[in-house]
């Protein structure tokens, strides 16, 4: 399984996450779907380092809609909606 460093996202109008980015990797941009399904089958794991503080991202299930989302830690700086568009 890569361990694949995120650094960007891809949001619709709504702020709905649409897309994974590092700009300098050949597996970016990486669709929502793509990277949902990376994660769940294990094939590879997504992380944000920002500020120091590394979050994974995690596939939730919230009435019947998977979406990405990084855990809350000490820092809002590593949450997909805090990153820079891809």
């Amino acid at each position: 399984m890569a361990d694949r460093r995120v650094t960007a996202s891809g949001k619709d109008r709504d702020g709905d996450i649409t897309s994974l980015c590092n700009g300098g990797e050949y597996w970016s941009p990486r669709s929502k779907a793509d990277a949902i399904s990376d994660i769940e089958s294990k094939t590879h794991s997504y992380f944000v380092d920002r500020a120091g503080y590394r979050t994974d991202i995690h596939v939730v299930n919230e009435g019947g809609k998977k979406y990405l989302r990084t855990y809350a830690d000490k820092t809002s700086q590593n949450n997909l909606d805090n990153l820079p568009d891809c």
